[in-house]
């Protein structure tokens, strides 16, 4: 490995740190000396006399101090140079604000504190991906640390910048849950992944790829914390290097500079404190001294103790990792993930914080639980229409030693539009308690509100003729938004009502005569109405009645088990009947 490493920019504590604490091997704890012996007492005691859930972790240890006895943090400080001084390939670190993507950018700048000025030849740009539904306390967090970080780097002379990118504004989880109305996440449904965090991050990535043609990015994945992710990683390694080629973005590749650390190494780097096992009755346990004064500066300015208090009052329940593809583990029920997060059963960790003293997020955590609730089986018939965004009723597929001619329960659609109106005004209602309150808390965006409108004007099932959204906001705020005139929206609450009321008397769906209106207003002055005939076809195909009355015309045509049974004799007829059809054209 190539020695960069220099100690001009860096103060005592910092160098004697680096150059004598161990890390990612059995010397990480400070009594190291008198721990194996104690270990080795300890592991020949009968079972009864041991603490079961300890018996692993002394496995662990002295697993540790047989195959390694670590290296010290100069180790990873040149690994980092050594690829950093290899190419001119710029870096994009993924940081989220936690404690591993915080670990590898405290390296990073150390690293590059340590090169002389000659060799910071290569930019490095720290990207935050904020899904605008973070947990408040994150959100102040990772705002706080990138502004720090950047104005420090700028001082320092350090060719780093910080960014945090967003999803588009019809992309976000509000402006698909309460406009578009898809259900709240689950694991069979996680809608929400791809759009709100792999789609910017990995747009934020082309970009630099397009101008600088390839790029580095730089995660604090570890393989002791997600096996999954580092079994991904190491299928793509590049041999004889320390990096990887991304799963899905060409010309990107990846470097992981901290995958042999465990979460004890992590917690070091960012506190610099003891840490010491403890060989007690009880069993065997590890504690961290609470002696805040030794507690370090980051190397750009600032101490740890918000991040550490943020992990211990939510149980430590992890963080949410940089996502930068879809083999990136859920973080669900984690503490750096988002408030409205409905995959997992319970969120713990808001749990955790409110009851360590964050009373004010409740009114969250009981919404994300309504959330929750309208995925139960029973309630979604309550809450959701009974059509998909396609104006269809679908059903479920057969499944596994279900007969086919079983009737199928159909599969409900989008949240029906009364529910999104009442949950966006609940929603702007909290927003403005909290900011009364003094909590500076956005839950919605204006641009979400802009977009969530257009979604509702021209919903697929339920159109909001009545153009409800700026009422909405001027009741609770006594302002207007600078909203979009839609001047083809000529029709309004009173004609929909006149639409009901001559859809019952004459036996016709209100709802069909309404798209039918919108669509003839869409195509208003085009001179040319190209495919005019085939929208109008699609929209009289649509379900349209109630889902009794479709359930029976569906019967009617033919039953949808009717349908697979026969499937395979109607593909057959019709590959016999094509064959025909080729051996016609041949003798011909």
């Amino acid at each position: 490995m190539a020695k960069f490493f220099t100690a001009d920019a860096l103060d005592e504590e910092q160098i004697d740190y680096i150059e004598n604490e161990f890390f990612a091997g059995f010397k990480r704890y400070s009594n190291h000396d008198s721990l194996p012996e104690k270990l080795e007492h300890y592991a020949s005691l009968d079972e009864e006399l041991r603490n079961v859930s300890s018996t692993t972790l002394c496995r662990e240890l002295l697993r540790e101090q047989k195959n390694t006895e670590g290296f010290t943090l100069k180790h990873f400080i040149d690994d980092i140079q050594t690829v950093y001084c290899a190419d001119n390939r710029p870096w994009v670190i993924g940081y989220s604000g936690g404690k591993d993507s915080s670990a590898v950018v405290t390296l990073v700048y150390l690293a590059l504190q340590a090169l002389n000025e000659d060799k910071r030849t290569k930019h490095v740009y720290i990207v935050a991906s904020d899904t605008l539904v973070e947990t408040p306390l994150v959100v102040d967090h990772v705002n706080k640390s990138l502004e720090s970080i950047g104005n420090n780097a700028r001082r320092d002379g350090l060719p780093i910048s910080t960014h945090k990118v967003l999803p588009k504004p019809n992309e976000t989880f509000w402006s698909c849950l309460l406009g578009k109305g898809y259900p709240a996440p689950t694991k069979s449904f996680r809608w929400c992944t791809e759009r709100m965090k792999i789609d910017p991050v990995s747009d934020f990535i082309t970009d630099k790829v397009a101008k600088h043609d390839e790029v580095i990015v730089v995660l604090g994945s570890r393989s002791q914390e997600s096996a999954s992710r580092a079994q991904v990683i190491a299928k793509h390694k590049i041999e004889n290097t320390r990096l990887a080629r991304h799963t899905t973005l060409a010309n990107a590749f990846i470097y992981t500079p901290i995958d042999t650390w465990s979460m004890d190494d992590v917690w070091k780097i960012l506190r610099a404190c003891s840490l010491e096992v403890t060989i007690s009755p009880m069993g065997i346990g590890k504690k961290w001294s609470n002696d805040y004064g030794l507690e370090w500066e980051n190397p750009w300015g600032g101490k740890n103790l918000t991040l550490w208090n943020l992990y211990k009052d939510s149980s430590d329940q992890g963080e949410c990792p940089m996502v930068i593809d879809d083999s990136t583990p859920s973080c669900g029920n984690s503490r750096f993930g988002c408030w409205t997060c409905t995959v997992v059963t319970k969120d713990r960790a808001m749990e955790s914080l409110i009851q360590n003293g964050e009373e004010w997020m409740r009114p969250l955590l009981d919404f994300r639980n309504m959330l929750a609730d309208t995925n139960v089986p029973e309630n979604k018939p309550l809450y959701r229409n009974f059509k998909r965004r396609t104006g269809k009723v679908s059903y479920q597929r057969v499944k596994d030693g279900q007969e086919l001619t079983a009737d199928r329960e159909h599969v409900p659609g989008p949240y029906m539009l009364k529910f999104r109106k009442q949950w966006v005004k609940q929603l702007l209602i909290q927003e403005k308690a909290f900011n009364e309150s003094g909590y500076q808390v956005t839950l919605i965006t204006k641009p979400e509100l802009h977009a969530i409108r257009q979604e509702w004007l021209n919903d697929p099932n339920e159109p909001d003729w009545a153009d409800s959204l700026p009422g909405i906001y001027r009741d609770i705020h006594g302002t207007d938004l600078d909203w979009v005139m839609n001047d083809n929206n000529s029709f309004g609450e009173v004609e929909a009502q006149i639409l009901q009321q001559l859809g019952n008397d004459y036996d016709v769906a209100p709802e069909m005569i309404q798209k039918l209106l919108d669509l003839e207003i869409s195509l208003e002055g085009l001179s040319r109405r190209t495919g005019v005939f085939d929208k109008i076809g699609s929209l009289l195909k649509r379900d349209w009645g109630s889902l009794e009355d479709i359930k029976e015309k569906h019967a009617q045509l033919q039953s949808k088990a009717d349908l697979d049974v026969h499937k395979d004799q109607i593909n057959k007829y019709e590959d016999e009947i094509a064959q025909l059809d080729r051996i016609s054209k041949v003798e011909l």
